[in-house]
């Protein structure tokens, strides 16, 4: 499975969140350490830890 996720450099850390859960974000030393980070974000976001976590979707009208 791939997600897609949005990342960047803040003065020392990288950070960055899910697409499909924009509300939550995390961070890391490295890039390696940020996706190990994410990896970790999606399962607790999907195993029902925690309840009614904000998703984004999309659309689509006629």
């Amino acid at each position: 499975m791939e997600l897609k996720f949005k990342y960047w450099k803040d003065n020392n850390f990288w950070v960055g969140y899910l697409e499909l859960f924009p509300d939550y974000w995390t961070q890391g030393k490295d890039e390696d350490e940020l996706q190990e980070n994410l990896r970790e974000l999606y399962v607790e976001l999907t195993s029902g830890e925690l309840p009614n976590p904000i998703k984004q979707g999309i659309l689509k009208i006629a």
